[in-house]
């Protein structure tokens, strides 16, 4: 079935009166939308078990790559993928690809990179839609050629560059772009690694992935979709607790939809809501006392939740933790800036 929980869940839930997103395919391959995945997404090769295969559903986002076999929950697969590997439709005679790259809608080139070597997404471009619900960020991979520069305003559709193999791992029978569309984690980044990186706060490890195929297919039926409500319909794998400095989180003020209850009162603690993949789905304030980030609530599942949580969680059952990276991963986020003038100082409660 091509549709997601995310997907269903859409339709069934009120938009908000946020700008429509207007998206367009990547490329003249359609396949998603005819209904046909199998000729849409690039294959991965996967040796399992003694066994070799091609599967194109490692193409797909999400937790799709690298198969464990668990006593508790079977065979399942426990590397994520952030976004999507789509196939080409054009080749030279020597099979390279021809297909033309184009943006999937209207925004900015804030970053690209032309050191094939230089990342593992090889050549690649990243460009910003600042939509009513905030900043976000499309990443075209792979390139053979980029075709734009900085500050170039693109509208939707507008070509980009030519698909390539560049990168780690790619050959040129699996020749495909990675498409992702992502969330800014925070603009202090290159802070927070506490080393320079040549592609600024346009690092992957920067920038959170959406679903964005089940976004292409809401958006295919509904020209009214937004990302706010397309999210709604995620349902949290975890939550975390992390110590209040006294503002607000950067992360809300450039995603406000996050917000939960009211972020000008004082309190103890915010509550961030995540997906397994480590999106946010929701940012609230918490009278919980806690002097370190705390997970306070975890799905529960049979086997390790390093499994599903990009081994940001440990532990099983009803109980979790944060792992190192998942510490780090908090801290990127936890960035806080002064409360506005206009905020109370005084507690609502009484």
């Amino acid at each position: 079935m091509i549709k997601s929980l995310a997907l269903l869940a859409i339709t069934l839930l009120p938009l908000q009166a946020d700008e429509p997103l207007s998206l367009v395919l990547p490329t003249e391959n359609r396949a998603l939308l005819d209904g046909k995945p199998e000729d849409f997404y690039m294959y991965v090769g996967r040796t399992f078990e003694g066994q070799n295969s091609t599967p194109w559903t490692a193409g797909q986002y999400g937790f799709v790559r690298t198969l464990r076999r668990t006593e508790e929950d079977g065979v399942i697969a426990t590397k994520f993928h952030e976004g999507l590997d789509i196939k080409p439709v054009k080749r030279d005679r020597n099979g390279n690809p021809l297909d033309e790259i184009r943006a999937i809608a209207a925004g900015q080139v804030v970053h690209t990179n032309n050191n094939a070597g230089g990342s593992n997404y090889g050549k690649y471009v990243v460009v910003k839609h600042t939509w009513d619900c905030g900043p976000f960020f499309s990443l075209y991979a792979h390139l053979s050629r980029i075709d734009v520069t900085v500050g170039d305003l693109l509208i939707a559709g507008q070509p980009l560059g030519v698909m390539g193999f560049t990168g780690v791992g790619i050959t040129r029978t699996r020749a495909h772009l990675h498409l992702e569309l992502c969330l800014l984690s925070s603009v202090d980044f290159i802070e927070w690694i506490g080393a320079p990186t040549p592609h600024g706060i346009y690092d992957g490890r920067n920038l959170i992935g959406i679903d964005i195929a089940s976004l292409f297919l809401a958006t295919n039926e509904r020209e009214d979709v937004t990302i706010p409500a397309f999210l709604k319909g995620a349902q949290p794998y975890f939550k975390v607790a992390l110590p209040r400095k006294g503002g607000v989180l950067e992360l809300t003020n450039r995603y406000p939809w996050l917000e939960k209850g009211n972020h000008d009162t004082p309190s103890p603690s915010w509550e961030i809501a995540f997906t397994d993949s480590g999106i946010p789905l929701s940012v609230t304030p918490s009278h919980r006392e806690v002097s370190k980030a705390t997970v306070t609530f975890v799905r529960t599942t049979r086997s390790r939740h390093e499994y599903y949580t990009r081994s940001r969680l440990t532990g099983t059952g009803r109980t979790a933790s944060l792992t190192r990276s998942g510490q780090r991963f908090i801290e990127l986020l936890s960035n806080e800036v002064p409360l506005p003038k206009s905020a109370t100082t005084d507690s609502d409660d009484s």
